[in-house]
């Protein structure tokens, strides 16, 4: 009696679904996205050109800009813009642009964090229609309460100082800080605040140690878009201030303009040294910028 033994072969997946050639994919990873290179090119011209014409006025001088036009390439460059703009009331401007923004940034940081810290952490119906009523601030425009926000500054005989710009500055910057923050305190775990306060730790304490560090990006955030804001601020200074002692950037670049005429190469050096402030608060505070905005995104 012989036996017979079937031997049966498992499928081949390989054979049954063969590998991609790699030349494929090659070629889809070679393909080129010709509206996104256009709409690039198209986007780097329009901030391009602003900044050729911003950098290289600001080094003509005022014959040569009116001879040759302002795209021209300059057949030479001086400093004589700059040094008439640091000879003129342009240091002082300067000066109290700093103190503005320096303040509006210390307060809505100040105010900020503990109002999200308790917005996130808290139960009470008291805090979230607080936040709601905090929210309504990002809809009124500070055209519609400059009337009101007048008379209250004359009231309080503010008016034609500095924090008669500092104070609704800050008060407008604040719903955008608390909304910011609360979004990035809320991707903190909730187990770290348990750990904190079995170890011992209050509500100062988890704040100063866990809070703080943890919402460092959020800050760096509202505090770019706080000095922003207060270093460009045009309205609240317009209104609310009238000497030159305390006039600020925004208004202070109107001296640098006649009667009869403009010169445009003096106040392109104007411009061009009241952006380098922020152009360094942006380079320090860059990594942490991004990481504020995104806060939040995944819930």
């Amino acid at each position: 009696m012989t036996t017979t033994s079937t031997t049966t072969t498992a499928p081949d997946p390989l054979r049954e679904h063969p590998p991609e050639p790699p030349h494929r994919g090659r070629r889809r990873r070679e393909r080129v996205n010709v509206p996104g290179a256009l709409g690039a090119g198209v986007w780097f011209v329009i901030v391009a050109v602003p900044l050729y014409f911003l950098f290289v006025t600001s080094f003509r001088a005022s014959s040569d800009y009116l001879a040759d036009g302002p795209l021209a390439v300059p057949s030479g460059l001086t400093l004589d813009n700059y040094a008439d703009v640091l000879t003129s009331n342009f240091p002082r401007y300067f000066a109290n642009n700093v103190i503005v923004a320096a303040a509006c940034v210390a307060i809505v940081l100040v105010l900020a964090l503990p109002a999200a810290y308790a917005i996130v952490r808290s139960r009470s119906r008291w805090v979230a229609r607080s936040f709601t009523l905090l929210l309504l601030g990002l809809a009124v425009p500070a055209q519609a309460v400059i009337v009101p926000l007048y008379l209250m500054v004359t009231q309080l005989r503010l008016y034609d100082t500095l924090l008669a710009i500092i104070l609704p500055t800050a008060a407008f910057a604040l719903p955008l800080a608390v909304v910011v923050l609360t979004s990035s305190l809320r991707d903190v775990p909730n187990e770290l605040f348990e750990a904190a306060v079995l170890d011992g730790a209050g509500p100062g304490r988890v704040l100063w140690s866990l809070v703080l560090p943890l919402a460092r990006p959020g800050l760096a955030t509202i505090g770019i878009f706080t000095a922003l804001q207060a270093w460009n601020g045009f309205l609240f200074p317009l209104v609310l201030t009238q000497n030159a002692a305390v006039r600020v950037l925004t208004l202070g670049l109107w001296d640098f303009q006649g009667q009869y005429g403009t010169n445009v190469p003096l106040v392109t050096a104007a411009v061009l040294l009241s952006l380098l402030p922020l152009l360094v608060v942006y380079l320090m505070a860059r990594r942490f910028l991004l990481a504020g905005l995104t806060a939040g995104a995944g819930r």
